[in-house]
């Protein structure tokens, strides 16, 4: 047991030795090398303990390059039913945590976002709005899938989830520019992402509306 705090005070004080070293861009770049291997995997000790929703489905833009933050959810759907064993949703449930097993349903599936704004306007949908929603962005359902289970057409649940996400977007986007003006800490990087790829989407659906 005493080996691993000795183990961490020698890797610390050795990057500490290489800061007060570094002299040179590349001895920079190597100190940074090595702080962002540290927050990997802090990070990923985290994401092993914790369930999260992401964002994306309604912070949406497509990705232009493989590193971006935010891009297009990758459909998982049927992949791995049930939920592997090692997942933290069983984990949850062994300790006794059934909070996120509660609230997974369209009616609360405000409950279930990580960004207060994004879950104040999920909470305002309407029923039948949630329940698309859900089904798209928690269930990771095609608009076919969907289509089926509520005996409707596929290009119905389209433009359906498509007006809906258009009129959360619109919402946050006004949100997110008071965000702004405030300098308030809430304005994070991807919300300033979104931002902009919002308001480019926009003046390209004006511009094409005045020709």
């Amino acid at each position: 047991m005493a080996k691993e705090p000795l183990k961490r005070e020698v890797k610390r004080a050795a990057l500490t030795r290489m800061e007060d070293a570094a002299r040179t861009v590349g001895d920079y770049k190597a100190v940074i090398k090595q702080w962002d291997h540290l927050d990997e995997n802090r990070e990923r000790r985290e994401r092993d303990h914790e369930i999260g929703r992401p964002n994306e489905i309604m912070l949406h833009w497509d990705k232009e390059k493989a590193d971006d933050e935010k891009g297009k959810l990758r459909s998982v759907f049927g992949a791995v039913v049930p939920r592997p064993l090692e997942h933290p949703w069983w984990r949850q449930l062994i300790q006794g945590d059934f909070i996120d097993t509660i609230y997974d349903n369209a009616g609360e599936m405000w409950q279930l976002v990580e960004d207060v704004d994004i879950s104040v306007q999920l909470k305002g949908l309407t029923e039948k709005q949630k329940v698309v929603v859900f089904l798209s962005a928690v269930r990771q359902c095609t608009p076919q899938q969907i289509a089926c289970y509520q005996d409707k057409t596929d290009r119905a649940i389209r433009k359906h989830l498509t007006a809906t996400l258009e009129r959360i977007r619109g919402k946050l986007a006004s949100i997110i520019r008071e965000q702004i003006k405030a300098d308030k800490p809430d304005t994070t990087l991807a919300k300033r992402q979104f931002l902009e790829w919002y308001d480019n989407k926009k003046t390209a659906l004006d511009k094409d509306k005045s020709e």
